[in-house]
């Protein structure tokens, strides 16, 4: 049961920004078509990928099992921890959305929450740059989250030893 419910470290960021990148597109759905139940898909791909890695979340798999691969790009090997910080980032979000939307009638607030993580998800999916990551980094810089919790991020010099040479915790 541990191992199902893990979150794969290291994570290939190509496929993180696959992801990010499906996240954009969804989000920009619910705010063109104002469709605020499309924000229980992207609550659920959230808290999905928050406790199972890609294993329970569809566009996890799509990014990882089919886009990924026929891509013909390198793998790059990031820790995850911090991946997943950010996607409990996206589903703290997400989730708060959803409730606006539905348990106080606020679609409005919901619908800037969305923009909100669209522009997120924009960054990670075309730039490389995890928000949610840097705050991840920023907390263990403070001895908030311990270092324990990835020695990677917190030693560059354990970070290329440690890269696999495979493809290995997409």
């Amino acid at each position: 049961m541990k191992s199902f419910f893990s979150f794969p470290n290291p994570v290939n960021e190509v496929s993180a920004r696959i992801v990010a990148g499906g996240v954009v597109v969804m989000a920009l759905l619910v705010l063109t078509l104002h469709q605020p139940w499309l924000i229980g898909l992207i609550a659920y791909g959230f808290v999905a990928r928050t406790l199972t890695g890609p294993t329970l979340s569809p566009l996890g798999q799509l990014a990882t099992r089919v886009i990924t691969p026929r891509l013909g790009v390198a793998a790059k090997y990031v820790p995850g921890p911090p991946k997943r910080f950010a996607q409990s980032c996206g589903a703290v979000l997400s989730l708060l959305a959803l409730l606006l939307a539905f348990g106080f009638g606020l679609s409005s607030i919901a619908y800037i929450l969305m923009g909100i993580l669209a522009v997120l998800a924009t960054l990670e999916s075309v730039f490389a740059f995890c928000v949610g990551c840097k705050i991840f980094g920023a907390l263990m810089a403070l001895g908030i989250i311990p270092q324990s919790v990835c020695v990677e991020c917190s030693n560059i010099w354990a970070r290329s030893s440690s890269q696999p040479h495979g493809p290995v915790g997409d």
